[in-house]
């Protein structure tokens, strides 16, 4: 189990930003990104979209990946 969350770049709209995520949340996030065909910047920037003003980047990247896991990969982005 990771110590401390992990600080790493991902490029939204063009603009680069970081994201703190414990190395458990990142593996489940690139899993969770593969499973999607998609990029981990595109995942990133639809989960970014959805999540609204209420809540961070971070908090809505790991309830996606919990989602993703606990109702399977339909559920990840609703």
């Amino acid at each position: 189990m990771s110590k401390r969350p992990a600080k790493r770049s991902l490029t939204l709209k063009g603009h680069r930003t970081s994201v703190s995520l414990e190395d458990e949340f990142w593996a489940g996030f690139r899993e969770m990104a593969a499973a999607r065909s998609m990029p981990i910047n595109a995942l990133a920037a639809e989960i970014d979209t959805a999540r609204g003003t209420e809540m961070g980047l971070a908090s809505a990247i790991r309830l996606a990946v919990l989602r993703h896991y606990r109702d399977g990969p339909s559920a990840a982005s609703d």
